[in-house]
């Protein structure tokens, strides 16, 4: 079974950038779309974006123009670099692998300071 493990989580003070990881144990990886999501307290889980095999994407409108999703299929790694960070931006960000069935990462928890 394919498991995720994010990583980049922690403090950063408004206008700040974070770059957050997510690595995937399985070549699966380079033909599923992957995603982040968040979650704050709360509040609903919500996509933040996503990017597929072919290297397509899309954002949230909150986030566009700030964050960037990217993919390394060699390393089977997903990346998020987020960019003018905003204590709006604090939640809980996970990792989404989807293909036959949705594989999910535990989560690295991002905080937003100011």
């Amino acid at each position: 079974q394919v498991q995720l493990v994010e990583s980049g989580g922690g403090l950063v003070q408004a206008g700040g950038s974070l770059t957050l990881s997510c690595a995937a144990s399985k070549n699966i990886f380079r033909i599923a779309t992957m995603g982040w999501f968040r979650q704050a307290p709360g509040k609903q889980r919500e996509l933040v974006a996503t990017i597929t095999s072919g290297g397509s994407t899309n954002y949230a409108d909150s986030v566009k123009g700030r964050f960037t999703i990217s993919r390394d299929n060699a390393e089977n790694t997903v990346y998020l670099q987020m960019n003018n960070l905003q204590p709006d931006d604090t939640a809980v960000y996970y990792c989404r692998l989807s293909h036959i069935m949705d594989v999910w990462g535990k989560g690295t928890l991002v905080t937003v300071s100011s």
